[in-house]
């Protein structure tokens, strides 16, 4: 059964935290995969200028701003998608961008759709290639998550934040970067590369920056 809609109904901060070791499951195309999720980013609606909701709701942001433990999927650099879970309250568009994850079921479906994945470490790691494992799009934008009836659903979440949680800067967005609202498992080979003190990342400009 998918998790209640309460668990998710909190700050996207405090959610990110939870979210390490989550369990989302697809069954879009008819076969499940299953991703644990190791590496997440919190997004704080019209408090943060680095989310898409910052100026309002539009045709593409109005379900972040609806109830949350709902999939927020959007269209990045012309080729990608990435997955978001709404959180917060109704109105608030607070949400949990998944940047990585541990392919737990479902890894001959998720070679498929990552053939040029180097290793089962690499399959999940980094948003885009995570939706894609999970077969995302944008007419999963808007799913509910906690419905056990739904092609995708958030199975289960820790009792309690993980131990050891690490966070750092958030990566590839213009504005806002600087705040260490990107949270991820230590010692988990699906976990990005970049740390902090890493080597500076260029800002991508405003057309192509996923976040504005």
């Amino acid at each position: 059964m998918p998790v209640a809609r309460a668990l998710v109904a909190v700050p996207a901060q405090q959610l990110a935290r939870r979210l390490l070791g989550a369990v989302l499951v697809s069954g879009v195309g008819g076969t499940e995969v299953a991703i644990r999720l190791t590496e997440v980013e919190a997004y704080e609606g019209q408090d943060d200028p680095a989310s898409h909701a910052f100026r309002g709701v539009t045709r593409r942001t109005a379900v972040m701003f609806g109830p949350p433990g709902h999939l927020y999927c959007y269209f990045t650099y012309g080729m990608h998608w990435c997955a978001n879970i709404v959180c917060d309250v109704e109105g608030r568009a607070a949400a949990v961008l998944l940047r990585a994850g541990e392919v737990v079921h479902g890894s001959e479906l998720a070679w498929t759709r990552r053939p040029a994945a180097k290793s089962a470490a690499e399959l999940a790691r980094g948003p885009a290639r995570l939706a894609s494992c999970l077969g995302l799009g944008s007419a999963h934008s808007g799913v509910d998550l906690c419905n056990p009836a739904a092609v995708v659903r958030l199975e289960s979440m820790p009792r309690r934040k993980a131990a050891g949680v690490r966070a750092g800067p958030r990566v590839g967005v213009a504005k806002a970067a600087e705040r260490p609202w990107r949270f991820w498992l230590p010692d988990e080979p699906s976990v990005s590369a970049f740390r902090p003190g890493g080597r500076k990342r260029v800002a991508p400009d405003r057309q192509t920056d996923p976040r504005e």
